[in-house]
């Protein structure tokens, strides 16, 4: 952003924002991509915002190191998951190894292979986790310039999720 007389205007490439592209399924206009980690029952563990031109699969070692350390029985806290379950948009070799290097199993679709894979009956958690995030009417469109702001917002939803999941289960 750029100091105009009273007010902020955009400067040279930043007509969308931060953390924006060309949406490669809307017309080019400039959107941006939520990435979650769940857990197997939906509670969001990670989370990261990219520009809707981005790559899927960059954003999947980032999700992995971000998980928190989980206490519970005696030892050293868990942090990381037993596996992970991806969409073809997560399919690269390298990044197979990345994850395999890590102690993870990758159990991730091949692209160009026909569908029923079988990873549906697990892959429909995120979804619905997208589903309850997309609710809020500040995530699903973004009206926000700055990418910190649609991030708080983010962590925000991902936070009364997490709420309303254990406000249900007492």
């Amino acid at each position: 952003m750029v100091a105009g007389d009273r007010r902020l205007q955009s400067g040279a490439g930043e007509k969308g924002g931060s953390e924006t592209g060309p949406s490669p399924v809307d017309r080019g206009r400039p959107g941006s991509k939520h990435h979650l980690l769940v857990d197997a029952t939906g509670i969001p563990l990670a989370f990261s915002v990219t520009g809707g031109n981005r790559n899927d699969v960059t954003q999947l070692i980032p999700l992995l190191d971000a998980v928190p350390a989980v206490a519970g029985l005696r030892g050293r806290p868990r942090r990381r998951p037993d596996t992970v379950i991806a969409d073809r948009g997560y399919d690269h070799d390298k990044y197979r190894r990345l994850v395999r290097e890590r102690g993870i199993k990758p159990l991730i679709a091949r692209r160009q292979t026909a569908h029923g894979s079988g990873l549906g009956r697990y892959r429909w958690v995120v979804e619905r986790t997208f589903a309850h995030l997309h609710q809020f009417k500040r995530l699903l469109v973004r009206y926000e310039r700055r990418a910190e702001i649609h991030h708080a917002l983010l962590a925000l939803g991902c936070c009364l999720i997490c709420y309303r999941r254990l406000r249900s289960s007492i």
